[in-house]
């Protein structure tokens, strides 16, 4: 009859906690971890509404813009460019919410409008 020693009982639960570890990897890198195509296009949709009060705009730039680091796309608030930024996992950020990520460049710019309970935009200088 084989006895269970503590190093037999730790080294399973050290593999059996490996493998759930690797079966959470790969269960987050799952489906969601690559856009649908409609989720993709609409996030490269150009909106123009008015939110809050403000007026927020948003669309793709092909030519670059001051403020857009290669993303592609620009948004405004009441007129003045939010600067906004695409991470690598395919979510935004602005540098009004520089922590909270996004799934669509019009709820950085809702969230945006939200955060600055109605100050002004200050138009972001870089050197």
């Amino acid at each position: 009859m084989s006895r269970i020693t503590r190093r037999r009982a730790l080294g399973a639960s050290a593999g059996a906690l490996a493998g759930l570890a690797v079966a959470g990897v790969a269960s987050a890198a799952g489906p969601s971890a690559t856009p649908a195509p409609r989720a993709a296009a609409a996030e490269r949709a150009a909106f123009d509404e008015v939110y809050q009060g403000r007026r927020i705009q948003g669309a793709p730039s092909h030519h670059g813009g001051h403020h857009d680091h290669g993303s592609g796309y620009q948004v405004h608030i009441d007129g003045k460019e939010l600067h906004v930024m695409r991470n690598a996992d395919g979510t935004w950020i602005s540098v009004v919410n520089h922590y909270e990520t996004f799934a669509t460049p019009l709820a950085v710019a809702r969230a945006a409008v939200a955060e600055l309970q109605g100050a002004a935009l200050v138009p972001l200088a870089l050197a």
